[in-house]
């Protein structure tokens, strides 16, 4: 009988584990906050990009995405800091959302209360995946964070995909 019991409480904790999880990415967000909002980055890992390298039209969109995220947070009162003071550091990191924690201490000395980065993964032309992730800085921990696969390399798919993860998971209602 104890067996039984140690077995169905396993399961109920196993069963209740993603939506624990998910509950902690809901905590609510500072009205009025700073956020130090390093941008997108673009990797490509199409054959076409390692044949033809970086298109124009992908570092537009990129640009496009970023606007859009920024205005969202604007939007929704947050203040989006400049990031001149941490320009150099910034233009020499390959990805402020891959760097072992370089996006916490570029955020701590712009005295930001967040940090904001993203990725943009193609894998072709028709698949491609957008991920955001907002960090609380004197903690380290994600407060936000998700990855969309998007279809179709347009401006209106890029597009799509940042509203959804801002909409859908970031200033959910």
């Amino acid at each position: 009988m104890r067996h039984i019991l140690t077995v169905l409480v396993s399961i109920l904790v196993l069963a209740l584990l993603p939506a624990l999880a998910r509950a902690a990415l809901d905590k609510p967000l500072t009205p009025g906050a700073k956020v130090a909002f390093l941008g997108m980055t673009f990797i490509d890992l199409s054959t076409e990009g390692a044949y033809n390298g970086v298109r124009a039209d992908e570092t537009a969109r990129l640009e496009l995405m970023e606007g859009a995220a920024r205005d969202r947070f604007v939007q929704e009162g947050f203040v989006i800091l400049t990031n001149e003071p941490v320009a150099a550091e910034l233009a020499s990191t390959v990805n402020p959302a891959d760097c072992n924690g370089c996006d916490l201490s570029m955020g701590e000395r712009l005295g930001a209360d967040y940090v904001l980065v993203g990725e943009v993964r193609k894998i072709s032309n028709l698949i491609l995946s957008v991920e955001l992730v907002l960090r609380d800085v004197d903690s380290g921990e994600m407060l936000r964070g998700l990855a969309v696969d998007i279809r179709s390399n347009t401006d209106d798919s890029w597009l799509r995909g940042i509203r959804y993860i801002l909409k859908n998971h970031f200033f959910k209602s």
